[in-house]
């Protein structure tokens, strides 16, 4: 009875200590973290959480751009068809000049007669006293300025119709060297009055030419 007592209690002894080996086997740490460490980094890793394909596709492409051609441009006009409205403006014009104010008669008379050869080289006719009735008239005022070695000539010109209505208005100056050592009118060159005939009847053709539109 005493040795069944002691086999009983030593059962009894293999059992608890059997039962505590596996609870210790299930509860250890150590048991279950290799798969808590493996699956961790597994799910946060730099790897599957870094998008590379929005990387490339979310860069504008070149063809997002826009291009030189897709800008509007300019509407291409004829390159006949300006040049032919101005000629036939100018073909109508006939230009009547009046006399100078303000210019000696030394420098109008330069003056005078290279805006009448001006004129037949831009294609514009005069009105002279036959009759004919102009379709413009200008009236110039003139006046003079002595600096040192230079004399300025200050000129305005004003565009008018037969019914006397101002239609444009040709203003600039003329420099050059003062002539025979005097001064005003005295000074001017005969140069100077045809150039800025020259540039009087040139403003006045592309002011015509304007009127085309």
């Amino acid at each position: 009875m005493r040795r069944s007592h002691a086999t009983t209690v030593s059962l009894l002894a293999a059992l608890t200590l059997a039962a505590c080996t596996n609870a210790k086997d299930v509860l250890e740490p150590s048991a279950i973290a290799p798969q808590s460490t493996q699956a961790v980094p597994t799910a946060g890793s730099g790897t599957a959480a870094t998008p590379t394909a929005p990387a490339t596709t979310a860069q504008p492409s070149a063809t997002a751009q826009p291009s030189a051609t897709a800008q509007p441009s300019a509407p291409a006009q004829p390159a006949a068809e300006l040049p032919a409205k101005s000629a036939a403006v100018i073909a109508r014009t006939r230009l009547q000049v009046a006399p100078i104010v303000g210019a000696s008669v030394e420098a109008a008379t330069p003056l005078t007669a290279q805006l009448q050869t001006r004129a037949k080289q831009r294609g514009i006719s005069l009105a002279g006293s036959a009759g004919q009735t102009p379709t413009h008239v200008l009236k110039g005022y003139f006046s003079t300025m002595s600096e040192g070695k230079d004399t300025t000539v200050i000129y305005v010109w004003d565009v008018y119709d037969p019914a006397g209505n101002r239609l444009h208005r040709i203003n600039g100056q003329q420099k050059a060297p003062s002539v025979n050592g005097g001064e005003g009118w005295a000074a001017v060159a005969p140069e100077t009055m045809q150039a800025i005939a020259d540039q009087t009847i040139d403003q006045f053709a592309t002011w015509l030419g304007g009127q085309a539109g």
